[in-house]
């Protein structure tokens, strides 16, 4: 793979980044995990806009299916130990240009969340990394929670006196870190990663239906996501872990339906966070990222000729927390990163 680096913005402590289709055009955003703006690129990658400059505290942000740019996301989740204020709210363009935030529903402690749309409806998903604290540090005796709810298409009624009412679809999961989207049954599906292992979650086929819950992994995961990188027809999960840990892993589904490790990156890579996979350059590929260390941005394939994964490192000492995968108007593939570490956004174009 060949990678050219441009960098787009500085950003103090970027973190949260989603595609955005907004004014009939794909884009994106990046958002602080500080009180710090929210920025807004078309596609190559130059600043269009400043959604808002405060409260910031942003983990996750979710375009509201069928929309023309309204989006969730979460507020004021400035770190674990920093996040009892913590809400989901909607950020809707206007037609003067400004663009409208109000509260959707309080959640102390949501750090990731999706919307997912089965058979018409749009189900919202919000997990929380726990669920209340004792101490001002470094307490997780409280599990997180994942929550549900039917998403209306008029969210024009909901604010911080009139909430959206969740319901918890799963508990006791303790650093209940990670989120990624993935496809199971033919429907779109969570997986869920925690203390408690990983688990994927379905929304159910009607709306007064329950959630289907399945567990992959029984071992302490801080993010994981499922890709079928050596072509077999079987996805593998890719992991990180333990909770912000050292470990970047591959597991392969058995005879008996379980998943059993058939690799392990060689090097340790401390705070392991960024996570996205898909088809880059024309191969399956898994792309990670770890906040200490050396704070490389590295590349995971599988070489089928070798029978084995190997590893290219895209970026060096930049710290990412998060990335995202799209292919731009010609064609290219591009990765963002939120190089949190170091307060850069960064646009990676990848060709092989």
């Amino acid at each position: 793979m060949k990678v050219k680096k441009t960098v787009l913005a500085r950003l103090n402590k970027c973190y949260a980044i989603a595609p955005l289709n907004y004014q009939g055009k794909p884009r994106f955003l990046v958002a602080s995990e500080k009180p710090d703006p929210c920025c807004l690129f078309d596609s190559d990658g130059m600043l269009k806009d400043t959604l808002w400059t405060g409260p910031g505290g942003v983990m996750t942000m979710v375009q509201v299916p069928g929309t023309d740019g309204q989006l969730l996301a979460t507020a004021k989740f400035y770190s674990p130990d920093d996040s009892l204020d913590a809400s989901l709210v909607v950020v809707t363009p206007k037609p003067d240009g400004r663009w409208d935030t109000r509260t959707l529903t309080p959640l102390p402690h949501v750090h990731r969340f999706d919307i997912l749309t089965r058979n018409g409806v749009n189900w919202l998903i919000a997990c929380t990394v726990k669920s209340g604290q004792d101490r001002p540090e470094g307490d997780w005796s409280y599990p997180g929670k994942v929550y549900a709810a039917v998403l209306p298409e008029d969210l024009s009624g909901f604010d911080r006196d009139h909430p959206l009412t969740l319901r918890v679809i799963k508990d006791g999961l303790h650093r209940n870190h990670g989120y990624t989207r993935c496809t199971r049954g033919g429907s779109p599906a969570g997986l869920i990663s925690a203390d408690e292992g990983v688990f994927v979650v379905t929304p159910p086929e009607t709306p007064d239906g329950d959630w289907k819950i399945e567990q992959l992994l029984d071992c302490p995961t801080s993010d994981a996501l499922l890709l079928d990188l050596d072509g077999d027809g079987q996805e593998e999960l890719c992991t990180l872990s333990p909770f912000h840990g050292e470990r970047v892993m591959i597991w392969h589904k058995s005879a008996d339906d379980t998943y059993v490790p058939v690799w392990a990156l060689p090097e340790d890579t401390p705070f392991s966070h960024a996570i996205c996979g898909g088809s880059i350059a024309g191969k399956p590929t898994f792309v990670t990222g770890h906040r200490a260390g050396k704070k490389n941005l590295m590349a995971i394939r599988y070489d089928k000729a070798a029978g084995d994964y190997t590893v290219m490192i895209l970026d060096e000492g930049r710290g990412p927390a998060n990335v995202m995968h799209y292919v731009n108007d010609g064609g290219t593939d591009v990765l963002i990163a939120a190089n949190r570490e170091t307060d850069e956004v960064a646009l990676y174009e990848i060709t092989e």
